[in-house]
């Protein structure tokens, strides 16, 4: 097999291809033929060494594709079974292992380079929209990075569930691209003032929610947005963390609750894994979400899909496809 790896941390060029030897599935395990490995934000901080950990290691989290091998204490799935996962270390590889319990199966008629597309980032707005804050009829929310892979689906699970989206972008394509599935009304961040902007847009009040994956850049900006005891999901940090601060803030910004989650405390358990990534699988598999898959890259070009999606000039979702 081969697998994409660092032995250091730092830019896109620290990863290279290697070659290692077939994988065995422990007892609880499966092997998986990757089709297609999703390439998230998340993964330049793991390449980075924003997030610790030990050297050398493999990359990638996110992929679709068909069992090859399963464990001696595998029930749910057999060889030949189409899965698709959002937490398997590894996964920019042509095969990876991971917990049977980790891998829900892809269900017919939907491609694996789909559901690869959209098991993490599907995810994530589906936990964001339906649980960290669940949104209903006239909520207001902001949604910054709204051209991105989680934000583009983000916006379009809002508005299924009747919530008005002000979505935030960074160029005019952006807006275009974001007004067409569905934004309500759209702020370039690199133009327009977006507090200003909000406030005018509500009347004053600021919105319900502001969903935040840019963090440091950005963080002050979502707190003078937000009305009233409102909420401010902090889900990525695609500008740097938001540096310390006295919580006293929040209250003097209107009583504000913050929320920092991650996918993985929303699908804690088997069960609510497969019920998340099934209800986002079936929104797709309807044509209820609009998925745009902005690159596709050979294993080897692991580094160009780095470059591009820190570039902040992609639309969509970025898939290696060994």
């Amino acid at each position: 097999m081969h697998a994409i790896q660092i032995t250091e941390f730092g830019g896109p060029d620290v990863m290279e291809l290697v070659e290692l030897h077939r994988l065995v599935p422990a007892e609880d395990d499966v092997v998986v033929e990757v089709a297609a490995a999703g390439v998230n934000f998340v993964d330049t901080y793991v390449r980075s060494g924003g997030r610790g950990g030990d050297l050398p290691r493999l990359l990638g989290a996110e992929g679709a594709g068909t069992v090859v091998d399963v464990g001696s204490n595998v029930q749910t799935l057999a060889v030949g079974d189409r899965v698709a996962w959002a937490r398997a270390a590894g996964s920019y590889a042509t095969h990876v292992a991971l917990p049977a319990a980790d891998a829900v199966r892809v269900p017919d008629g939907l491609d694996l380079e789909l559901a690869a597309a959209v098991a993490l980032q599907g995810g994530t707005a589906h936990y964001l929209s339906h649980s960290s804050y669940p949104l209903e009829d006239d909520d207001v929310g902001l949604v910054w990075a709204a051209a991105g892979g989680v934000g583009r689906l983000l916006v379009q699970m809002a508005k299924r569930r009747g919530a008005r989206v002000i979505a935030c972008t960074s160029t005019d394509e952006k807006a275009d691209e974001v007004r067409r599935i569905g934004a309500d009304e759209v702020i370039n961040y690199r133009t327009d003032d977006v507090v200003a902007r909000v406030k005018e847009l509500t009347d004053g009040q600021g919105v319900d929610v502001v969903y935040d994956s840019v963090a440091r850049a950005t963080f002050e900006i979502s707190l003078d947005c937000a009305r009233r005891r409102g909420m401010i999901v902090l889900y990525g940090q695609a500008s740097g963390p938001v540096p310390p601060f006295d919580l006293n803030v929040l209250a003097a910004h209107g009583s504000l609750t913050l929320c920092r989650p991650s996918l993985g405390d929303y699908t804690a358990t088997p069960s609510e894994l497969e019920w998340r990534l099934h209800a986002v699988f079936d929104q797709v598999a309807a044509g209820q979400l609009d998925v745009v898959i902005h690159d596709r890259y050979p294993l080897a070009e692991a580094a160009r899909a780095h470059r591009d999606i820190e570039s902040g000039t992609t639309v969509g979702k970025l898939l290696l496809i060994p």
